[in-house]
């Protein structure tokens, strides 16, 4: 990838952040848009004046949120902000947009075989019952609807871990399990992959990946078992063993009784109904198409798990430090 100026929105949030450091240290030029300096995705004329002069962009910019009360205001900034942002750029003469989505616009399923590609149909049944995952899918599918307007690629991470995720945006489960407020274990399964690599992937993208596909990337699948007792090990916190029943109706049932009883007594419990939900699934990805087209890929998970522990215990996020 030769030297050239790129516009990235979403350029302070987690993704964004490492994004940029990434781009600088190839010897790109950066042009960064956030809400922190006054950037609105949802305003074309903002947009388009940063876009000018850009050879291509990476929109990054969004909400994460598992709050059904959100779904509004997700769909608008990914949605919305998505068909604004790409048709900001064709008008500012980009001619490439790496786009970031996720792997849950397609790799989440009830069991965990087989594990999801790109090929695979989204599980709407699934999707629809998460906001955050609906608005990414319907933002995905507003970015490739432009494909024969622009060259446009979609990157689709996994859970994002790693250091740096300083809104609390990804790493917000692994903070509850060093603080032991993790209270049982659910029955599915995850996927994550370090926000460095997921940058990584992003940069590749602009340069080798084809207009019109998308490239999941994870690093490891892992049961939230086996993710609890690997955290377990590199942070010294004891993972929990009750498990939560297996299925996704009484567990929903039982996160929302007892956030019930919480919210008549003042207070919020630290596990919502949605997240217990989403446990319960598998997100299971296989990053073949990015490895082999791309040339990404994953460094060593425990050493990403480690990198995030650390992280969280030295900026002070989580006190909790042993058993």
């Amino acid at each position: 990838m030769t030297a050239a100026r790129y516009l990235v929105t979403g350029a302070t949030g987690f993704l964004g952040a490492h994004l940029v450091r990434a781009l600088e240290a190839a010897g790109h030029e950066v042009v960064r848009f956030s809400r922190s300096s006054g950037g609105d995705v949802l305003d074309a004329s903002r947009v388009k004046a940063a876009a000018t002069g850009c050879a291509g962009a990476f929109h990054c910019a969004g909400k994460v949120s598992r709050r059904r009360e959100d779904a509004e205001e997700l769909y608008r900034l990914h949605v919305e902000g998505t068909r604004t942002v790409l048709d900001a750029c064709e008008a500012a003469g980009v001619a490439r947009v790496v786009v970031a989505s996720t792997s849950g616009t397609v790799a989440v399923r009830e069991t965990g075989e087989p594990v999801s590609n790109e090929n695979d149909a989204p599980p709407i049944g699934l999707i629809a019952r998460f906001p955050y995952y609906r608005a990414k899918l319907f933002a995905e599918r507003a970015a490739l609807e432009r494909a024969g307007r622009l060259e446009v690629v979609c990157v689709n991470p996994s859970l994002l871990l790693g250091p740096g995720d300083t809104n609390g945006s990804s790493t917000e489960d692994v903070r509850l399990f060093l603080e032991r407020a993790v209270p049982a274990v659910p029955a599915g399964g995850l996927s994550f992959v370090d926000a460095r690599d997921a940058a990584e992937a992003m940069r590749l993208a602009m340069d080798r990946g084809r207009a019109g596909e998308r490239y999941l990337v994870g690093a490891c699948n892992l049961t939230v078992r086996e993710f609890f007792a690997r955290l377990g090990r590199v942070s010294g916190v004891r993972a929990p063993w009750v498990p939560m029943p297996r299925s996704r109706e009484l567990a929903r049932a039982g996160a929302a009784w007892v956030d019930g009883l919480a919210s008549r007594a003042g207070f919020r419990t630290p596990i919502d109904p949605v997240s217990v939900e989403m446990g319960q699934c598998f997100w299971y990805v296989d990053s073949t198409k990015a490895e082999r087209e791309l040339g990404w890929t994953a460094r060593d998970p425990n050493a990403t798990l480690l990198d995030t522990v650390e992280d969280l215990r030295d900026r002070g996020v989580v006190w909790q430090t042993g058993t």
